[in-house]
């Protein structure tokens, strides 16, 4: 339930983040809104750029619990303050906040490993990440459902109420209400930190390569914090000279900044109309496609990945499923040329089978991640590895926004043009009567 409650403010935004922009009439062309829709998708990441690696240290000094509690808090907090945001400014601070105060996930993740045995690690960290990844799903489905629901649902919701007015604010209230037992839950959680294999408790959490065992443990509790900072400091240093632990890192970063990318343009992509290349959906087909390719998530990730990891390892699943993700990406464009079942049969499809290979590349460079470093560095290793991936996610939405705009403003130039940045001659093949035909011959 905490992972859910954490991913779910992370993506609930997608399906209305074009119409959000739009409304606070910042874009000065239409064209443009898709740029500043990538930039405020990736405030977010920025925040958890910045503070993953304190809140890691943190957890690994404090204690897990202190941390999951604070990352709650927020989410109730801000996410609200989020959905009555007025200009886009507050609505870029408060994501920015958002992500600051979120250190739930790479805590949680260290959390998962300390409560289960060795022989469940990878069970453990499949729940954790087949949670997130639903919660990536639902998030999108419940923000494209609920949101501007005085336009949707005049019946319930009228024009000159609250929701009239913040007409982004629902799914805001939506996922604050589902954090509030999640906080309460939260104080149920026992502490991790202090268990060891021998049933002692040390008087300080120190890496044990930074002090030596044979020497009396501090006499007092100002040395014992003095130790502490010393030893996190040791701590870092050993994590960044552990080649197994970045390099995991590096390839979880370079396919986050993929994942963020993809899940940010595929909705801004399908809300749009058909004559800029999109898909002519509204928000509610965005939500419902996204909502079936949760369900059978759940599904594959209960069911299969278990099993796969165990019999293949992680890094052959996580090799086997970011190749097969190339082919199945470079199909995307083709499947704008098809319409009505067809295109809602091959879309579902594709969203579904892209959201399995993308939670299956993630749960295993976790798994590598988590096996490679010590328990008391643990979640040091995932506050580092979420501030990498938080830059890089960063980076995704307001690079693949300024590329998506881009492509809208050059559909008819010679260079690069089309919202997909193909070649002309390419562009030329793709309005070819008889190459639509065959195509769609092809797909059927």
């Amino acid at each position: 339930m905490v992972v859910l409650v954490n991913a779910l403010p992370i993506s609930s935004l997608f399906p209305f983040l074009y119409f959000m922009v739009r409304d606070f009439n910042i874009a000065s062309r239409y064209e443009d809104i898709a740029m500043y829709a990538g930039i405020l998708g990736s405030s977010f990441m920025v925040g958890r750029f910045l503070f993953s690696v304190v809140w890691g240290v943190a957890a690994d000094r404090y204690g897990r619990k202190p941390v999951i509690i604070i990352g709650a808090i927020s989410i109730i907090v801000l996410n609200t303050l989020f959905g009555l945001s007025v200009n886009y400014w507050m609505a870029i601070s408060t994501r920015f906040l958002l992500g600051s105060f979120n250190g739930l996930i790479g805590t949680i993740k260290a959390y998962a490993i300390e409560v289960s045995r060795e022989e469940h690690h990878a069970a453990g960290l499949s729940i954790v990440t087949t949670t997130w990844g639903i919660g990536l799903i639902i998030g999108p489905a419940i923000g494209g459902f609920l949101a501007q629901p005085a336009q949707k649902y005049p019946y319930n919701f009228s024009p000159n109420s609250l929701w009239g007015r913040f007409p982004y604010l629902l799914p805001c209230i939506v996922i604050s209400v589902f954090a509030v037992p999640v906080l309460m839950l939260s104080f149920l959680l026992p502490e991790t930190l202090h268990k060891h294999p021998h049933g002692k408790e040390e008087n300080c959490d120190l890496d044990k390569a930074s002090i030596d065992i044979e020497k009396e443990e501090p006499q007092n509790e100002k040395a014992c914090m003095k130790e502490k900072k010393k030893g996190n400091m040791t701590t870092l240093k050993s994590i960044i000279n552990n080649w197994t632990v970045m390099s995991t890192i590096i390839i979880n970063c370079i396919y986050s900044l993929h994942d963020i990318a993809y899940s940010e343009i595929f909705s801004l992509w399908a809300v749009s109309p058909t004559s800029q290349g999109g898909l002519g959906f509204t928000t509610s087909q965005v939500g419902a496609i996204l909502a079936t390719s949760g369900f059978g998530l759940l599904i594959f990730q209960l069911t299969a990945f278990s099993p796969l990891a165990k019999l293949f390892g992680p890094i052959h699943v996580t090799r086997t499923s970011a190749i097969i993700s190339i082919p199945l990406l470079t199909m995307y464009p083709f499947i704008a040329l098809l319409r009505d079942q067809s295109l809602w049969i091959i879309i579902n499809f594709a969203s579904l089978l892209k959201n399995i290979l993308s939670v299956m590349t993630i749960t295993g460079t976790f798994l590598l991640l988590n096996n490679a470093a010590e328990q008391d560095q643990r979640a040091a290793a995932n506050g580092l590895q979420m501030s990498g991936m938080s830059l890089f996610k960063a980076i995704g939405p307001a690079s693949a926004g300024i590329l998506f705009s881009w492509g809208q403003r050059s559909q008819n130039t010679d260079f690069l043009p089309g919202t997909h940045l193909r070649s002309h001659y390419y562009s030329g093949i793709l309005n070819n009567e008889l190459y639509n035909h065959l195509l769609w011959y092809g797909l059927n």
